[in-house]
């Protein structure tokens, strides 16, 4: 056996033991006392059990190969060398893809791949164009969502006076929703002629977008006396008080300088209760951002920062063109990718890299 299959073979070994651990976990009666463990070794097991199959056609691949080779050494009749020969190179062709797709089922997986997401969509540079595009962008998401059987649920607006968005706050609801939606952090840049050009010219304008994993209490401990919490009365697109009540809530987060307005419900318990739940997932993602920025400073591994600033993805009208620039990912399809959501190409290539970077990483 040679050392590259030997390592294989440890790696295959050591997916085997830990997918039959977490079955006698998941069969132990008492883990359903615990449900947010109950959840976790759930999740668990889905992702290794996509893994075993990896393995278990491996396992037969290799057995198939043996065993041919095995005929081979025996047989003596022409016609049936040539199809064991067949058989061999069909079994040995089909080693090395499933090896890379355990290898990369087997990378480390970011924490937060799992979690719901909450979405944050501000108009950039552009002025009413810009809010009209963070619209669009919104409906994107959001279609996108539907179409992979996610839930949606707006948290906060602000809306613009054209219809659009200065700024919109959602969730997306689903088990890993954060692995999905991670690539759509950074700034999105739109090309085209807003409806209130009279001589035909092209705008650029642009839209921030941040994807944050959603944290529970227990993991972001937020001390209330560090934040200071203000109600006042809920305005619409220009200015105008829409209520009566104080029913609109602001965090102010002393130790970060975090804020957070919700004024979308009527009830000031349910905006102050999303309120905290955005403020909750600001906090952990700036904790990821500065661990991530350690991480990527050590390891040089980065398809894109995810940073409010970098821009990421450019929708070109005149020419129904997207283009990602992280991994020169282009689609013709602009319609579908904006009204329809398809946005799986961008998804599959994005990861696609990021994978190939870290098998690079790994091996080296």
């Amino acid at each position: 056996m040679g050392a590259a299959m030997e390592v294989m073979e440890r790696l295959v070994g050591e997916i085997e033991r830990n997918f039959a651990e977490v079955e006698r976990t998941l069969g132990d009666p008492a883990l359903t006392q615990d449900q947010r463990r109950y959840a976790e070794v759930g999740r668990q097991y889905r992702r290794l059990a996509d893994t075993m199959t990896l393995t278990r056609q491996w396992r037969e691949a290799q057995r198939e190969v043996e065993e041919a080779q095995e005929l081979l050494e025996g047989e003596t009749d022409p016609d049936t060398r040539d199809y064991l020969h067949e058989q061999l190179e069909a079994a040995r062709a089909a080693l090395p893809g499933l090896e890379e797709r355990i290898r990369v089922a087997t990378l480390d997986r970011d924490p937060a791949d799992d979690k719901n997401v909450i979405v944050e969509i501000r108009a950039g540079t552009g002025g009413e164009e810009a809010a009209l595009f963070a619209a669009d962008l919104y409906a994107m998401l959001t279609r996108y969502a539907a179409r992979l059987g996610f839930r949606t649920q707006e948290l906060s607006t602000s809306p613009s006076d054209s219809g659009g968005f200065k700024e919109v706050t959602f969730e997306i609801a689903g088990d890993g929703a954060f692995s999905v939606f991670k690539w759509e952090s950074g700034v999105h840049r739109v090309q085209r002629v807003p409806a209130t050009e009279t001589q035909g010219r092209i705008h650029t304008s642009t839209a921030t977008v941040a994807v944050l994993p959603e944290a529970e209490e227990v993991e972001v401990h937020v001390d209330p006396k560090d934040v200071q919490i203000d109600v006042f009365r809920a305005t619409g697109p220009g200015g105008q008080s829409v209520n009566t009540t104080d029913s609109a809530v602001r965090l102010t987060h002393a130790p970060t300088g975090i804020v957070v307005a919700c004024q979308d419900e009527r009830s000031q318990l349910q905006n102050k209760e999303r309120a905290w739940r955005i403020l909750r997932a600001r906090i952990y993602e700036r904790e990821r951002e500065q661990k991530a920025q350690e991480l990527a400073d050590a390891r040089r591994l980065q398809i894109g920062s995810g940073s409010r600033s970098e821009k990421i993805r450019t929708y070109n009208f005149p020419q129904s063109r997207i283009t990602d620039h992280r991994v020169k990912h282009t689609s013709h399809s602009l319609d579908q990718v904006l009204q329809a959501g398809e946005l799986e190409g961008f998804t599959e290539a994005l990861q696609a890299d990021w994978n190939r970077r870290r098998l690079e990483e790994t091996v080296a």
